[in-house]
């Protein structure tokens, strides 16, 4: 198996196995050289099984393992920076079940770099039989403890007293966090889909599908709900009107405050090329400067990092504030926008429609034999001709996938129809490829 844009990912136990995992685990403690390592996981019940493996390679060549269990991945990253370890999360994030994953955080909660992550690869091809002493493997029960506590300094001992929240936990990582996480907020919550038995993870739940958020929401006629995804390192919002806030709405809000109080370094927030041109029209309005980088929040990190910056994200929800946290985190950044919502005294409906206004955007996944990197530079003329009739005043991005064989063929327009018109004739294009065809 191959890194991917979040470690590696695929079918547990046919894709990615147990002895694929202890490999893995051998390879990383070599190639990182760390003395110590925390491991968690989400709620799949892949889950144990593979960290099992994993966490056996790592012993074995000599890295004391801190076992954290059921765990959100940004709770992972916080603990390795907090003891200067690295950092490992079994979890195939918004996936279903029948998958699972490895992410990697380096020494201190970082993501890996490509670098790193080939010759980690390499390593793998390499492993021969260990020489070192084998490490012990310890449980840590109080890490959630002092993460829950950290997220708490998010709101600089201010509280969310009088909003009504209502929380989607995906029956994932976070399910038994949320409801502390919140009442000492102060807001009254209520938790939904926080009840993991193995294979309802992101089912019909969670960010991936916030439609039963959305009518606890109008139900219940709370201010705000927030759909963490399976291991909580992103969020979709849902505003008191029962309309969905994507990450990009999260991050234009999240700008603009920052901006205001002078708090976003050098007045500039990075996005990827998936985030909304109305996200950018927006900015330009704002006086905030954009910086563009590829799919996936790796490369947001890395573009934060090289520019000293100090908010970047994705539309799909991977929010991320470099002063709080060295990832993406869910309940960091749904704190953060209750925060906003609260200080202003305004609802988040408000504050989203006020902060930008998004195009037409529609998304359309075609699914392949294998996965393909070269799409575009296969239907480079296709493409061209199927935007000729948006000149300026849309885009089209044709890519594939980071995490699975699908190519994702994505769309802006002026109206949702044409929008939908151009994306469907490139998904029937990219069907009808003779070296894509399925």
């Amino acid at each position: 198996m191959q890194f991917g844009t979040d470690g590696v990912r695929g079918r547990a136990n046919t894709e990615l196995t147990a002895s694929f995992a202890l490999d893995l685990g051998r390879a990383a403690a070599r190639v990182l050289d760390a003395r110590i390592a925390v491991v968690g996981g989400d709620s799949r019940r892949s889950t144990a099984m593979l960290e099992a493996a994993f966490v056996a390679g790592l012993a074995s060549e000599g890295v004391e393992v801190h076992r954290m269990g059921v765990t959100p991945t940004p709770a992972v990253a916080f603990e390795a920076a907090r003891l200067g370890a690295m950092g490992a999360v079994i979890s195939a994030s918004h996936n279903a079940y029948f998958d699972n994953g490895i992410k990697l955080f380096a020494q201190g909660g970082t993501k890996l770099p490509d670098e790193v992550e080939s010759r980690i690869e390499a390593a793998l091809s390499t492993l021969g039989t260990s020489s070192r002493e084998p490490a012990a493997i310890h449980g840590r029960g109080d890490a959630s403890g002092a993460y829950v506590d950290h997220l708490m300094t998010v709101l600089e001992g201010r509280r969310l007293d009088g909003l009504r929240v209502v929380v989607d936990a995906a029956n994932g990582a976070a399910s038994h966090l949320v409801s502390e996480v919140f009442q000492r907020t102060g807001a009254a919550v209520t938790v939904i889909n926080a009840q993991p038995n193995g294979i309802n993870i992101n089912d019909r739940c969670g960010a991936t599908d916030p439609a039963g958020l959305q009518t606890v929401v109008n139900a219940e006629r709370a201010h705000v709900g927030i759909a963490l995804d399976g291991d909580a390192d992103r969020l979709i919002a849902v505003d008191d009107r029962g309309d969905v806030v994507d990450g990009d709405h999260i991050m234009a809000i999240c700008a603009t405050d920052l901006s205001e109080r002078g708090m976003l370094h050098d007045n500039t927030v990075v996005v990827t090329v998936m985030t909304n041109l109305g996200f950018h029209h927006a900015m330009r309005e704002a006086g905030i400067e954009v910086v563009e980088t590829g799919v996936g929040d790796r490369y947001v990190l890395e573009a934060l990092a090289a520019g000293g910056y100090s908010l970047g994200g994705e539309q799909s929800g991977h929010v991320i504030f470099t002063k709080l946290a060295t990832t993406g985190d869910g309940l960091l950044t749904a704190l953060v926008l209750l925060d906003v919502v609260q200080r202003s005294g305004r609802r988040l409906s408000q504050l989203a429609s006020e902060a930008m206004t998004q195009l037409p955007q529609v998304l359309v996944n075609v699914r392949l034999a294998e996965q393909r990197l070269d799409v575009a530079e296969l239907l480079v003329s296709e493409i061209a001709e199927a935007a000729e009739p948006l000149g300026s005043t849309g885009r089209i991005l044709v890519r594939p996938s980071g995490t699975e064989p699908l190519v994702r063929v994505m769309v802006e327009a002026p109206t949702a129809d044409l929008a939908q018109s151009i994306a469907d004739h490139l998904a029937a294009v990219v069907r009808a490829h003779p070296d894509l065809s399925t």
